[in-house]
């Protein structure tokens, strides 16, 4: 009897096994697109001088071991208030490298980088950035009254627009958390921005505890760029949600002035940023 059920099993599994098929899902791929990453950063204390920008192809979605860097491209920066012209330097890894640009609050840059015999541009001014107050830590303002966050104290400036990002990151963490903020409900006074994280295991992320250190950077950011981010942070924030609009593209400031259909993705932005961390009690 036992060998007869024995039988059935192989059988059955057999049958089960046979039954299975192989699916395969045809995915549309575009056209590989120039990827400019060019965020010129001035971190607070320091000449910021040196600068780096990086180009890579896109690809797609499945194939991430394939090298994308971009090489033998020309890129350039442009002070446009002073004439003063930035020549990057081609490390031929994709990174492009300066080691005398002058950051200056308020002026605008127009970056220019040519390669494959197309042209990108792209224009951004340099915004200041107010210093931090007061970092803290506590558990009644957030959204779980047991779990630690951190809160960021700084001033707005009065009578003028401005606009923020602030990145969080804890290191082991996949991702940083980023917080877009405007002052046009809290312009001249103080803002208050908060972060707590729960335990998530698909991220392999957990909740703050003590010891933890966060690191904690505030940007200060042009209307244009603060508009992109925001509509960056909704569309990933919003993954899975049942509830949310349908994703769509999202182009950034390089435009390709003589073929606009060949633009490139990725963003220019030039910020000033305040850069510290924080250890909780």
């Amino acid at each position: 009897m036992k060998n007869y059920i024995k039988s059935l099993l192989v059988i059955a599994l057999t049958v089960f096994a046979s039954c299975e098929d192989v699916i395969d899902v045809d995915v549309n791929n575009a056209e590989p697109r120039l990827v400019i990453e060019a965020s010129l950063d001035w971190e607070k204390g320091t000449a910021g001088n040196e600068q780096t920008i990086n180009l890579s192809m896109s690809t797609p979605y499945f194939n991430t071991g394939e090298d994308t860097s971009v090489s033998g491209a020309t890129v350039t920066v442009t002070n446009l208030n002073s004439g003063a012209i930035f020549n990057f330097v081609d490390e031929n890894d994709g990174s492009y490298t300066i080691d005398n640009f002058v950051p200056v609050i308020g002026d605008t840059y127009h970056l220019e980088v040519s390669y494959n015999g197309e042209n990108y541009e792209a224009t951004e001014t340099l915004m200041s950035v107010s210093d931090i107050n007061s970092i803290t830590q506590s558990i009644e303002g957030g959204f779980d009254d047991e779990l630690l966050e951190v809160n960021v104290y700084f001033d707005d400036p009065v009578d003028e627009e401005n606009y923020y990002l602030i990145r969080y990151y804890e290191d082991g963490d996949l991702f940083p958390y980023f917080e877009d903020i405007s002052d046009e409900f809290v312009n001249g006074n103080e803002i208050h921005d908060f972060f707590e994280k729960d335990d998530d295991e698909d991220n392999g992320e957990a909740a703050f505890q003590p010891g933890d250190v966060v690191d904690i950077e505030l940007y200060g950011i042009s209307e244009q760029y603060y508009n992109y981010m925001r509509l960056l942070i909704e569309q990933y924030y919003s993954g899975g949600d049942p509830f949310s609009s349908n994703s769509a593209l999202i182009r950034g400031n390089c435009i390709n002035p003589t073929n606009p259909e060949q633009y490139a993705f990725g963003y220019f932005r030039l910020t000033q940023v305040n850069v510290t961390s924080y250890t909780f009690e």
